[in-house]
């Protein structure tokens, strides 16, 4: 079964515009998918394929040859030096709509189309499957969704959420760090991978997570560049333009996929989530997660930052744009509390300009008050339209 993605239609439009478009987004996330039904006319060509990849290193030219009218060109960043010769083939043709590139590491691919393609290829981040694409019409609890993440296969394949996370979670070792990195024990790595998903939503200690994972600092930060190059978190930086206070400086970090953080903790069903010491955490990833699909699918640069002073006061999510800024805050309860606005009020006191004030929690009616917008769970993807 086929679910439509919100991106299809800013994805045909550049393609329209650019003779590349080139999409990345962590393993799995319905890329390859996405484009074999809206380019059917396009050939596809996959370098994972061992000989596809030995042509394209050998005979780059001859290899592009092969596609004078275009072509699906998925993982390509298994041949990054393709990219040169891509650039001299497309300048040569003068026309756009030719190629759609895929990658799932966007360290290697980013440096290498910086190199040849700048200017060339439009950029999309496609991420697995937002609320508003896959649960409209059916409604699941929050702890059920939370815990089932959005990796379309779970979804299309009527998978096992908990084995499918566990197939995913060797693969990436096995085909993705092993090739990125040299890991002499890929256990060690998979320890610092269940370590970070007790840290989701946490400010970032480096010291910390060395030792309990028996690594230096340098270790930690080349490995969480790793997890953040893969699409599997994101580290997200504090807010202290325009501030003069004493402020947290080091960033957050947060997972993409709730029902891969789940897996990490060992949650195998959704009942352990309702009392589970972390599931605030993993709704806060959650809500994150649905802004980052907001923006990306609308072709929109996610300014999302934190704020947190030394004293404790914090806001969960403060929405940059530039001349003014938004605030959110992130509250799992299924009620509204007073005590929820507090922190909103606090920052309004602060020599910066609010624009707009947001309140995400786990109930499902959505409404203004106290100035704020309080925003239903399952309707996070309003926030980027009130924020229009």
């Amino acid at each position: 079964m086929y679910y439509n993605r919100l991106v299809t239609d800013n994805l045909l439009r550049l393609f329209k515009q650019y003779p590349i478009v080139t999409i990345t987004g962590p393993r799995q996330s319905g890329k390859t998918t996405l484009c074999k039904k809206i380019f059917r006319k396009l050939d596809y060509v996959s370098l994972e394929d061992i000989t596809n990849r030995g042509f394209a290193e050998n005979d780059p030219v001859q290899f592009l040859n092969k596609f004078e009218k275009g072509a699906i060109i998925d993982e390509v960043q298994r041949v990054p030096s393709l990219l040169s010769y891509l650039q001299t083939f497309v300048d040569n043709k003068g026309r756009n709509s030719l190629f759609v590139l895929t990658g799932s590491r966007q360290f290697e691919l980013m440096d290498s189309i910086n190199q040849s393609l700048a200017g060339r290829t439009a950029l999309i981040k496609l991420l697995p499957f937002s609320y508003a694409e896959i649960y409209t019409k059916k409604k699941y609890t929050l702890e059920e969704i939370l815990y089932k993440g959005f990796y379309p296969r779970i979804f299309a394949e009527k998978l096992n959420p908990t084995e499918m996370y566990s197939f995913y979670t060797s693969t990436y070792l096995e085909r993705d760090v092993r090739q990125i990195i040299n890991v002499q024990d890929l256990k060690a790595f998979e320890v610092f991978l269940k370590l970070c998903a007790g840290r989701n939503a946490q400010v970032v200690n480096y010291s910390a997570i060395g030792n309990d994972c028996g690594i230096d600092n340098k270790t930690v930060k080349k490995w969480l560049s790793i997890l953040e190059a893969s699409y599997i978190i994101k580290l997200v930086s504090p807010y202290y333009k325009n501030l003069n206070k004493r402020l947290i400086k080091s960033p957050k970090l947060y997972f993409y996929d709730t029902g891969l953080v789940c897996y990490l903790l060992g949650i195998n069903n959704p009942g352990h989530l309702v009392s589970h010491p972390l599931m605030g955490a993993v709704f806060e990833s959650y809500v994150f997660s649905e802004l980052w699909k907001s923006y990306y699918n609308n072709i929109i640069s996610d300014n999302l930052f934190y704020f947190r002073d030394t004293r404790g006061r914090e806001v969960d999510v403060i929405l940059d744009k530039v001349v003014s800024i938004s605030q959110l805050e992130i509250k799992k309860s299924s009620t509204i509390n007073n005590a929820f606005f507090k922190t909103l009020k606090y920052l309004k006191t602060l020599t910066i300009r609010i624009e707009k004030s947001f309140l995400v929690y786990g109930g499902d009616d959505s409404c203004f008050r106290q100035d704020t917008w309080i925003i239903s769970w399952r309707e996070i993807s309003k926030i980027l339209e009130l924020e229009r």
